[in-house]
């Protein structure tokens, strides 16, 4: 297969890749690399660098002649979204429909479409399912919201084929705890340099941390499954920050200081995600348990720190 994938160079478009790779397909990336790092592509992908929100974008298409399409590319930032919602919507609306745009013109065979656990809002029940209502609370999740409309309206009016993978939490390598990070990322980083882990609340707030590997394999097998479907990605499980604190504690045998602060407004106390259909539709489960995806991340941050 002949895969492009838009923000290629960033945390889980690089991992994505490198899975693409693993399986033998060739492999195009598309990055502005605003966010990404162009090291993080390896040499076996054919690189772009190239803001996909204009119109030259069909130029890689030409080049590349992709048959499928990944595409990642975009303004993650809950609180950017809040303070710059005309951005927020270039990025993620925007970008998306010219994404699409080529797609339909140059016959691609399908997009997958990276969106979020984020346009649910406020759970009214756990797990989240797929049924569930869809309420978000930022610009960042009603913008990925309106492109997975487009994403639909697309397909009727055109016969583009999708699958929309909507991402529980995602920590693992590569992700960067300096900008809008996931907290996995900031408490490692916290660890490592000595600084207390800070927790705004009690701790006990839940989340459905899924390793970047895992996430990698999901969107390689919904290249060919999962047809005009929209799929959690997720373990289905729920995990305090306590908890992650203790398996921090219990992998590097360092003494942890969580550092206590007032609750964040706004703030979703607890969160977990189905995965029920990604099973069923994309014989996906999760390989790497959280201790395992910990560990892993830890090392990749321990080995960062000594370079």
């Amino acid at each position: 297969m002949r895969v492009l994938i838009t923000g290629g160079a960033g945390f889980i478009g690089s991992h994505i890749t490198e899975e693409l790779l693993l399986q033998n397909h060739q492999v195009a990336v598309v990055d502005n690399l605003s966010s990404g790092k162009k090291s993080q592509v390896p040499l076996e992908a054919s690189f772009y660098q190239k803001d996909i929100r204009q119109k030259d974008l069909g130029e890689v298409f030409d080049e590349f002649r992709p048959d499928y399409v990944i595409h990642l590319a975009a303004q993650v930032s809950v609180s950017k979204s809040i303070q710059q919602p005309f951005h927020d919507c270039e990025e993620n609306i925007l970008a998306t429909i010219n994404v699409l745009e080529s797609c339909v013109k140059h016959h691609v065979k399908k997009l997958v479409f990276a969106s979020t656990a984020a346009l649910y809002g406020d759970p009214q029940y756990l797990p989240i399912d797929e049924q569930h209502g869809m309420n978000p609370t930022s610009f960042y999740g009603l913008s990925k919201k309106i492109a997975e409309s487009y994403i639909k309206m697309f397909a009727e009016y055109h016969g583009l084929t999708y699958t929309i993978l909507r991402y529980a939490n995602v920590y693992g390598m590569r992700q960067d705890a300096y900008g809008e990070a996931g907290v996995i990322a900031i408490f490692i980083e916290q660890l490592l340099s000595s600084q207390p882990l800070h927790i705004f609340g009690d701790g006990a707030q839940t989340r459905d941390f899924v390793f970047v590997k895992d996430v990698a394999k999901a969107n390689v097998a919904a290249l060919t499954r999962g047809e005009n479907e929209t799929i959690n990605i997720s373990t289905g499980q729920q995990t305090s920050l306590l908890t992650i604190i203790n398996e921090l504690r219990m992998i590097t045998s360092e003494e942890v200081s969580p550092a206590f602060g007032h609750e964040r407004r706004g703030d979703i106390r607890h969160s977990c995600l189905s995965n029920a259909k990604a099973k069923e539709l994309l014989d996906w489960v999760p390989a790497y348990s959280l201790a395992e995806g910990l560990r892993a991340t830890i090392h990749y941050y321990q080995q960062k720190a000594v370079v």
